[in-house]
């Protein structure tokens, strides 16, 4: 839900480094609380599980979790920082699994686990992973919850399956682009975001609100990954500049260059797309045409819009009837922008 301008309320920004200060201490005993469950897996779960979680990353979705609780309660709730763990346990599992459908060789720099350990060890231990973060939320014995986490995966499982059916394809439209990016993406932010509500015991519209709000931020976080994927280096983005189209994606600045009328973009995108690799036609000659396309900007300025919409769903109200204004409001007004300017 987006609330109307006439009740919206300027909430004063904060930094980035203010964002993650504001819970710092909490993604700490997240990080307790990860170790913790991949030491206590079977062991060739463990060694795969601790090198995936050891490979950094911002723990955005845990972060997410924290403070929309903090938001809506005040304070951190009971089962705040299991379930913070389980949102980050699940998304490992999707990058897993991820990278055998995508036969990706890195991930933020490493060596992707199926490189290392091969497709069969890697999907049994992204199995592992999902099952043991239902494990997890079952201890929260709260059927919300997990109607929210099962809701969840399974739109993350569909967007696989309809990222699958357009692989390889060059009519993929706007529409079908944003679609995958709602299910593969933007439901796990709106996910972290209602349970951060359910925690703190908002319902009705102002947990739709929240999740709305992790619904917009997380489409503009996948907008800004398809830019990255054209104007960062190799070493920000910890793999290949064009991976997604090496492995048959074609994503928003694409379809934009290929509708403005660039017809040489969208022969040179067929012939890699059929080729499967970049051998007739260079990566930054692919750049290079979407770059004086203008797609980039029309793809930054839709990342802008939905930012924008995230903001305007934050409209929770205290006892008094007013629009809270504490430091998880401002650090939630914040995280928008924190998400247009990532470089990696």
């Amino acid at each position: 839900m987006v609330w109307p301008e006439s009740r919206r309320k300027v909430i004063a920004l904060l930094t980035a480094k203010e964002i993650f200060d504001l819970v710092r201490d909490d993604l700490f005993l997240v990080e307790e609380e990860l170790a913790r469950q991949s030491a206590a897996a079977f062991a060739p779960v463990s060694e795969l599980t601790s090198y995936l979680l050891g490979g950094g990353g911002k723990r955005l979705r845990p972060a997410l979790l924290l403070l929309c609780n903090g938001y809506a309660a005040g304070k951190r709730s009971p089962g705040a920082i299991r379930l913070a763990a389980v949102v980050e346990l699940l998304h490992s599992a999707t990058l897993i699994h991820d990278d055998v459908i995508d036969g990706a060789d890195t991930r933020r720099g490493r060596p992707s686990a199926n490189s290392r350990w091969g497709n069969h060890r890697s999907v049994l231990a992204g199995d592992w992973l999902y099952m043991q973060s239902f494990q997890m939320a079952l201890e929260e014995r709260n059927f919300r919850i997990l109607d929210v986490l099962i809701d969840l995966t399974q739109k993350m499982v569909e967007g696989e399956l309809l990222q699958l059916a357009k692989i390889g394809s060059i009519d993929v439209s706007e529409t079908d682009a944003l679609r995958l990016a709602t299910y593969k993406t933007a439901c796990l932010f709106s996910g972290c975001a209602r349970l951060g509500a359910v925690l703190g015991g908002l319902a009705g519209e102002e947990e739709e609100a929240l999740a709305e709000y992790g619904r917009n931020a997380g489409l503009a976080f996948q907008l800004v990954d398809d830019l990255l994927d054209f104007t960062a280096s190799a070493e920000k983005l910890g793999k290949p500049v064009l991976s997604d189209l090496k492995e048959g994606k074609v994503t928003l600045p694409l379809i934009y260059a290929m509708q403005n009328g660039h017809r040489e973009a969208r022969e040179m995108v067929a012939r890699v797309l059929e080729e499967k690799e970049f051998q007739t036609v260079r990566p930054e000659t692919i750049v290079s045409l979407v770059q004086d396309s203008g797609a980039l900007e029309r793809t930054r300025t839709l990342a802008h819009e939905y930012a924008n919409r995230a903001k305007a769903c934050l409209n929770h109200r205290g006892a008094n009837g007013e629009v809270m204004d504490c430091e998880y409001a401002r650090a939630l007004a914040t995280l928008p922008d924190f998400v247009l300017e990532r470089e990696n």
